[in-house]
């Protein structure tokens, strides 16, 4: 009979609203698995509002690199601005320590490189936050589509339509390249278009297009793209900040069936629907329906995937290839709806601007637009 695993030591860099009201219910979530010893955050007023709500037991630190000197954790979870990911996440690898990162994990695939090359010092591990893949609705649909369960897949969509004022754009790190890399190509629809790549595998070619139809920002505000999958299918995907009727939706046509997933910020077994094609026999149809055991998409379980892989000293999920597959995606979209021409994957690697920038060079690409 084996031991059960220690719990892992972990420290968090950031103590914002994503911290607190989505990185503390996950390590609750663990509380068997996970110990919460430190925090970080350059505000010591937002810092000591996090200790008090976090427990006496956590302590701070106004430094990332005395925080890792000093408490040598196990695993880091980083909420900061995009600016700062790398530079944090290769510390905490440099220091032995896992690190499970908001999106985007880095601001360009060569910021990436350098993070793989920190794992590879260290041989620790990195992960970036998509949560979407974990809830259990996302894992019974990849699991269908993937043996061909349903069918193969034909056409799909992928759309982020939501809404953002002025006031949201207002933090100066805000709709700027340097500091977050894009617009809601980066920020926003990213979550759901990893979801799409998840589901539906890998892409050959992409066509796009981009504005700033409203916000007096540097980046777009709205980006759609057409993709062709390796698998044969055909998709589109639509990234907005501009939609007062808000929703994230992702469907795929399959041969045998369509699958809908319909939510706004984390989705459940519910949001998930199967509509079986024409000739499909209802028993048939009945194997599709979600699993029993319904688990939301949350950060609490990704993280239960990543503790899983730290149990095993494996690669956890949202590391090495998954963490690129999204950065790639990006980074393609933008260059194909600044430069007008179709992007192939694999296209874009060093030498190419667009893998040192989203904006390939020319963070002036256009002026703003009106409708």
């Amino acid at each position: 009979m084996s031991l059960p695993a220690a719990r892992r030591r972990v420290a968090v860099i950031g103590t914002g609203a994503i911290v607190t009201g989505s990185h503390l219910p996950a390590l609750r979530a663990h509380a068997e698995r996970v110990e919460l010893v430190a925090a970080v955050d350059v505000d010591r007023g937002r810092l000591d509002a996090f200790r008090e709500l976090a427990g006496a037991q956590v302590a701070g630190y106004t430094s990332t690199d005395a925080m890792l000197d000093a408490v040598r954790p196990d695993l880091v979870l980083i909420g900061t601005p995009p600016a700062l990911h790398r530079e944090q996440t290769v510390a905490a690898l440099k220091a032995g320590a896992w690190a499970l990162c908001e999106k985007p994990l880095c601001l360009s695939p060569a910021e990436l490189d350098d993070i793989t090359a920190a794992e590879d010092a260290s041989g620790a591990y990195a992960s970036v936050i998509f949560q979407h893949r974990y809830g259990s609705g996302a894992v019974h649909a990849r699991d269908l589509i993937s043996r061909g369960e349903l069918g193969a897949p034909l056409v799909a969509h992928c759309q982020t339509t939501w809404h953002r004022d002025a006031a949201y754009y207002a933090l100066p790190w805000r709709g700027r390249w340097a500091t977050e890399g894009g617009g809601p190509t980066m920020g926003h629809g990213i979550h759901q278009y990893d979801l799409l790549l998840h589901l539906l595998g890998e892409w050959k070619e992409i066509r796009a297009m981009a504005a700033r139809l409203v916000h007096d920002i540097e980046s777009e505000d709205v980006s759609t793209a057409l993709v062709r999958f390796r698998c044969g299918a055909l998709a589109t995907v639509v990234n907005s900040v501009l939609s007062p009727d808000e929703v994230s939706r992702i469907r795929i046509d399959c041969a045998d069936a369509t699958v809908e997933l319909t939510h706004l910020y984390g989705h459940g077994n519910g949001d998930w629907v199967y509509t079986p094609a024409p000739h499909v026999r209802p028993e048939r149809a009945a194997a599709w329906r979600t699993p029993g055991e319904d688990v939301p998409s949350s950060h609490a379980a990704q993280l239960g995937h990543l503790l899983d892989a730290y149990d095993r000293g494996v690669r956890p999920p949202g590391s090495g290839q998954d963490a690129r597959a999204a950065l790639e995606f990006a980074a393609a979209l933008y260059k194909a709806a600044f430069t007008g021409q179709p992007v192939r994957a694999g296209e874009i690697g060093p030498g190419d601007p667009y893998y040192t920038a989203m904006h390939g060079g020319h963070p002036d690409w256009a002026p703003k637009e009106r409708a």
